[in-house]
């Protein structure tokens, strides 16, 4: 997506969904979502002739306002040891605010001293999901994409002894996406996908999603057993061992740094601002 406008994306090209479709689809990336079927089958018969570049510097978010926005706490298990915390009987969730969804380039605005890093695996739900069982869970997924969880530690944290993460995990900018949504047949295993961070040039993280202790099935079939999920809900399925909080002295992010996010084939790229 460029310009408010969803695409289809090969390579280095682009197609105006709304455009080529005699606008049947789009141009809202949300609209898209609600008709994934008909979209995929439409989409299969598209000419690649009709293109332009894709700029990746101008991509916006695969979905910039999810109605639904779920993270995924200690679901690592090298993470989960880092953290000094048992391993969670049941998905540890939180919410993030769809407000803080921004782009796969760009800054982080700084809002206190303690914002971290959390390379993540998105998911996005393209059909209406309630009590899906988790051997028909991966069905109901339009896509997979790049994600980071920024956190603001300090804020996440409070009050002590009953932190409340949503807040702090929900800053303007604190959940990029991006750059584009992979469909789960383009995976080569969707269930072993490596990711890693960089900070300035230093690896930080470096894993693999088969280190997930609940995988995508099992998180689908979890969530969808509690509330609806909608077409374009975003799940962010967790972070690996790195994170700044869980290294010693703890570490974050400070004015310059640059933010380097691999999901697969997929990157992103930030820079940390103060906030002035």
């Amino acid at each position: 997506m460029t310009a408010g406008r969803a695409k289809i994306v090969a390579g280095d090209r682009a197609t105006d969904i709304a455009d080529a479709s005699g606008g049947r689809f789009g141009p809202d990336p949300l609209a898209v979502y609600d008709r994934w079927d008909e979209f995929l089958r439409w989409a299969s018969g598209v000419p690649a002739a009709d293109n332009e570049p894709f700029e990746v510097d101008k991509a916006d978010a695969p979905v910039p306002l999810p109605r639904q926005l779920f993270g995924i706490g200690l679901n690592y298990r090298a993470h989960q040891i880092e953290s000094g915390l048992p391993e969670p009987e049941f998905p540890l969730v939180f919410t993030k605010f769809p407000s803080s969804v921004t782009g796969p380039r760009g800054n982080i605005e700084l809002p206190t001293d303690q914002v971290d890093w959390e390379v993540e695996l998105a998911v996005v739900i393209g059909r209406r999901a309630h009590r899906v069982t988790a051997d028909r869970a991966w069905s109901f997924v339009a896509g997979l994409t790049a994600a980071q969880d920024i956190s603001a530690r300090d804020v996440q944290m409070r009050p002590s002894g009953t932190p409340q993460f949503s807040l702090g995990k929900s800053f303007p900018g604190f959940t990029p996406l991006g750059p584009v949504l992979v469909t789960v047949d383009e995976w080569e295993n969707p269930d072993a996908i490596a990711l890693s961070c960089e900070v300035s040039g230093q690896q930080v993280q470096l894993s693999n999603s088969s280190d997930l202790i609940f995988d995508v099935s099992t998180l689908i079939a979890y969530l969808s057993g509690i509330v609806t999920l909608l077409p374009g809900d975003v799940i962010l399925t967790g972070t690996p061992s790195g994170v700044g909080l869980g290294q010693r002295p703890p570490r974050f992010l400070t004015d310059g740094d640059e933010v380097v996010t691999r999901v697969g084939d997929l990157e992103m790229r930030h820079h940390a601002r103060s906030r002035r």
